[in-house]
């Protein structure tokens, strides 16, 4: 083979990798800037939000409305919970923002209690309510109004005053939800986004209910 072809063979292999390189920092770069600003797809790991979501459904959560509509209660939002402790190192934080690889633990449940409001959990005879500043709510999303974890006095039952930028999140599945009630409540700045569909598996194809 002559030195010519030699050279051109060369030129062309650079060529396609350096066509390659770009595509893929292109399409890093997208999905990173996606992710962060339009939205992500998640998946329920346990019965925590049952039966607004089950085990096994494929949710796309949300984010474009992040920095300008303050959460609302009823809404549900996926987050971090307040003592995970995200790791800064490079390969980390491309985890978290490609969604490759990644390992931070994520909760889904439903904002119960905003700033300024005062929430405490009460038994009626069978039945757990919580009360928002002394008046009982309506939660038709909940699974039930009997099956809920008893409180305890090493719980969050309240009455709890909701300061700023926090929020009490609880499962509609009270009897079955790691939530506010054991670990206190949630800052602002943990929110990822809003889940708001339902695209997997085909059947339960929907929005998501909020209050």
């Amino acid at each position: 083979m002559s030195d010519e072809n030699e050279e051109l063979i060369d030129k062309n292999l650079k060529a396609i990798f350096k066509e390659f390189m770009e595509t893929v920092v292109f399409v890093l770069v997208a999905v990173i800037l996606i992710r962060f600003f339009i939205g992500e797809l998640r998946w329920i790991p346990s019965s925590s939000m049952y039966p607004t979501m089950i085990e096994g459904d494929r949710i796309f959560v949300e984010k474009v409305t992040k920095p300008f509509v303050e959460p609302k209660r009823g809404d549900v939002v996926v987050f971090y919970p307040p003592d995970e402790v995200l790791k800064t190192d490079f390969l980390s934080v491309m985890a978290r923002l490609t969604g490759v690889l990644c390992k931070d633990i994520a909760y889904i449940k439903r904002i119960i209690g905003t700033p300024g409001d005062t929430l405490e959990i009460k038994k009626e005879g069978d039945n757990y309510f919580v009360f928002i500043n002394g008046k009982k709510e309506e939660e038709p999303y909940i699974l039930s109004q009997t099956d809920w974890i008893p409180c305890r006095d090493d719980m969050y039952c309240g009455p709890i005053k909701i300061p700023e930028d926090k929020y009490f999140m609880m499962g509609d599945n009270r009897g079955n939800s790691q939530d506010s009630r054991f670990w206190g409540l949630l800052p602002k700045e943990n929110i990822i986004g809003h889940a708001v569909f339902k695209f997997w598996p085909i059947h339960r194809i929907g929005f998501i209910k909020y209050k």
